[in-house]
């Protein structure tokens, strides 16, 4: 199935956005993108191939951003147990989808809450 191409923009902006962060670097472990900072992954981002549906995996630790990312369209606490930590699977595709401002705000604060003082330090320094 093809992924809409409103969706994989968003996708590869969010993915942009995420690479951008003081010392990120891109893996692909179980055959799909994570940006990792310090062998730390702090944002899933999936398969573009279509074989799955196009979203982000990120975690939030701020409740009324966890709260928001939950209310959007089939959001979902994240499989194998990662969703009792804060982490919220977020689907790009769907209508009513979040914006990829509000994604990368989200990659942002999932990487403060994984980097180390030293990165997060760098990251306020830009």
């Amino acid at each position: 199935m093809a992924v809409p191409k409103s969706a994989l923009r968003k996708w590869e902006k969010v993915r942009a956005f995420a690479l951008a962060m003081p010392g990120a670097t891109e893996e692909f472990p179980w055959g799909e993108s994570v940006a990792k900072v310090d062998k730390k992954v702090f944002v899933f981002l999936g398969v573009t191939d279509g074989g799955y549906p196009l979203g982000v995996t990120v975690k939030l630790k701020d409740e009324a951003a966890h709260a928001h990312a939950l209310t959007c369209p089939g959001a979902e606490p994240a499989g194998y147990g990662l969703g009792k930590s804060g982490w919220v699977r977020v689907p790009l595709e769907p209508q009513g989808a979040p914006a990829a401002e509000l994604l990368c705000d989200w990659v942002e604060e999932s990487y403060r809450a994984i980097a180390t003082k030293r990165r997060t330090a760098e990251l306020d320094a830009r």
